[in-house]
């Protein structure tokens, strides 16, 4: 693609991931040390000789150490709002978020002992979960956008056109975000939010995949109540 040759293409790739490989040592490192001494606490140095990189490295991911707590996995939005567009067209925009999603959070599942330390670094640094907020709120805006862009690519007439040109609103037409995107890209949020929360209260019980599903589930039958 672009001119690009075979080999080429992998020692890009290569390098792609031994960076993404380094920016996820340096936060996991600011992560558990944030966790053990507070983030106050935490320096440039530290986190850096903890992930095995200088501190010049360090500035190549981050322009400063507190950016470096702020998400675990810088790039785990675009992957979702990427799988959302490549979905199959017959898949609602639900059906579509839901698949895009469930593929990311089998890592997150995979990882949920760091997860959870984060949490409780963001939770015991007031400042810190303010510009993590500001972050999830920039993510659900690009989910939003994405949303918008498969409505207005899935053709007319499909199942997922038809479910969604209701709500989505004639700003979608004009480059604005219609209320739809907006509101299923909330709703995902607090799903996914919701779903991570119930299944750490039950791990021992059941897997995080099947809360995960139940949630998307309820949410495509329109939130019955549950039986008595």
């Amino acid at each position: 693609m672009h001119g690009m040759t075979g080999r080429d293409g992998a020692r890009g790739g290569l390098r792609e991931r031994k960076k993404r490989a380094t920016r996820a040592a340096l936060t996991e490192s600011a992560v558990r040390l944030a966790a053990e001494h507070g983030a106050d606490h935490v320096t440039v140095e530290a986190i850096s000789a903890a992930a095995g990189v200088s501190v010049r490295t360090f500035f190549n991911y981050f322009d400063s150490r507190d950016d470096a707590f702020v998400v675990v996995d810088a790039d785990a939005s675009a992957r979702v709002r990427q799988s959302l567009l490549d979905a199959p067209a017959a898949l609602t925009p639900l059906e579509a978020l839901r698949e895009a999603l469930a593929a990311e959070l089998s890592e997150a599942e995979r990882q949920h002992e760091l997860w959870n330390l984060h949490a409780e670094v963001l939770r015991t640094a007031p400042h810190l979960l303010v510009r993590s907020l500001g972050a999830h709120m920039a993510d659900e805006t690009g989910l939003a956008e994405a949303i918008a862009r498969r409505i207005a690519s899935v053709p007319a007439g499909s199942p997922a056109a038809v479910t969604s040109e209701a709500g989505a609103g004639a700003g979608d037409r004009h480059g604005a975000i219609g209320l739809y995107p907006r509101l299923l890209a909330a709703v995902a949020g607090t799903a996914v939010r919701v779903s991570v929360q119930h299944w750490c209260d039950r791990q021992d019980d059941i897997a995080f995949a099947d809360v995960f599903r139940e949630v998307f589930a309820l949410l495509a039958a329109g939130l019955p109540a549950p039986a008595r």
